[in-house]
């Protein structure tokens, strides 16, 4: 059994070093719960992240909480899915306070180019690794392709991608069941774990909608209501909200919402995160008070129901390997997921490299010098995430781009 020291260091270092969103993320986790610590096998983790990708909220967290539930129940889930929140989640309390003092900070968005040009990396090793051990039959590579064109090429919907993998899955499944010695979870508890959760969830929320002021109660109804409609992972949550407090209620100005995402892409933990940023601006107007109660209304709505549903429905994961077709459906997601792996790298890639629909010489050179500090000569990616903030200040100071 692992010791909870040894999930705090680990958990709390995947935490630090969750740049770049649930592509970098799924990376990071790989290398240090599969290659590195070996806490789970191939099998376990692809099995982990179909999982995470068929719930609504941040995949990455609920991916994480999935893997310490694995190593310790309940209380190692917890300790997993909030150290990989907390680190992020506290930097972007810090910088929108500074932000919304101060406004934008020179040099952010300098460095910020070298961080993601380390993300094109760090998602590319991860997709390579993944497809790997994922893509071994003609049906996985063809799920992977069809995924990829329907997401990159197509635009649909992400649960409509995933739910057509788990259907072709389930009807190409072959085989008869099988006893694994999973156990069967007992109902009772299963339901009990569902209402304690949503219970622990709702109430403070609903609080805060009846006898906070209006706007603070606004705010709470509607990052409820996106946990709870949160399918298509971060940046089709975000395109909700932008429209929602941007374009609807006002609360944020177009120039913010952009600001909010970068950083909360400039700093650990989910991309979720600008959901905090958006809540403390939001409540601004009302005080510094305000702004607190509004971050930690976000944080609650978002993750709590993230708890919730991996301790709830993990207990049932090991139970798909005795129903072939439940198996199948699962193993099909896995095929699929690499495909939509390939699609938010290709997104991300796209909007570093071609920003405005034309290539970056900067961006560009920063991604060959990020391949050769993290491939060429190994070097761990704290260091390599601060050696390429630095080159890209510099980069920016010799081009006069920082302000």
């Amino acid at each position: 059994m692992t010791a909870f020291s040894d999930l705090i260091r680990v958990f709390g270092k995947i935490g630090l070093l969750s740049f770049g969103g649930p592509v970098a993320q799924i990376g990071v986790m790989h290398r240090e719960l599969v290659e590195r610590h070996a806490w789970l096998s191939d099998a376990a983790f692809t099995r982990g992240l179909s999982f995470a990708m068929l719930l609504p909220g941040p995949e990455a967290m609920q991916l994480c909480t999935y893997a310490g539930w694995r190593q310790r129940g309940v209380p190692g889930g917890l300790v997993a899915g909030t150290l990989f929140v907390l680190p992020g989640a506290v930097f972007m309390f810090a910088i929108t306070f500074a932000y919304l003092r101060w406004g934008a900070l020179p040099g952010v968005d300098a460095a910020f180019l070298g961080v993601k040009a380390t993300v094109i990396v760090v998602v590319a090793q991860a997709l390579v690794r993944i497809a790997r051990k994922v893509l071994i039959t003609p049906l996985s590579w063809g799920l992977a392709v069809a995924a990829f064109v329907a997401l990159a090429g197509l635009s649909l919907p992400f649960p409509v991608v995933v739910l057509a993998a788990a259907a072709i899955g389930a009807v190409t499944a072959t085989g008869t069941a099988t006893e694994t010695g999973a156990v069967r979870p007992r109902m009772r508890r299963t339901l009990v774990t569902a209402l304690s959760w949503t219970l622990l969830w709702l109430a403070p929320l609903g609080l805060v909608a009846v006898t906070g002021p209006d706007r603070l109660a606004d705010i709470a109804g509607f990052f409820t209501r996106l946990a709870a409609f949160s399918f298509g992972g971060a940046y089709a949550a975000l395109a909700w909200m932008a429209q929602a407090m941007v374009e609807i209620r006002g609360w944020l100005t177009p120039e913010q919402m952009v600001d909010g995402l970068g950083l909360a892409e400039t700093t650990p933990g989910p991309l979720i995160l600008v959901t905090q940023f958006a809540g403390m601006v939001a409540a601004a107007p009302l005080g510094p008070g305000s702004m607190v109660l509004a971050a930690l209304l976000s944080l609650w709505a978002i993750f709590i129901p993230c708890f919730g549903l991996v301790f709830t429905l993990a207990p049932y994961l090991d139970l798909l390997a005795r129903a072939p077709r439940l198996a199948a459906s699962l193993s099909a997601v896995s095929a699929g997921v690499v495909g939509v792996i390939a699609a938010l790298a290709l997104f991300f890639a796209r909007h570093t490299l071609w920003p405005d629909m034309t290539l970056s010489p900067p961006a560009l050179g920063l991604t060959a010098l990020a391949a050769l500090l993290l491939l060429g000569l190994r070097l761990p990616l704290p260091v390599t995430l601060i050696a390429m903030a630095i080159a890209a200040i510099g980069v920016a100071g010799a081009l006069g781009t920082i302000g």
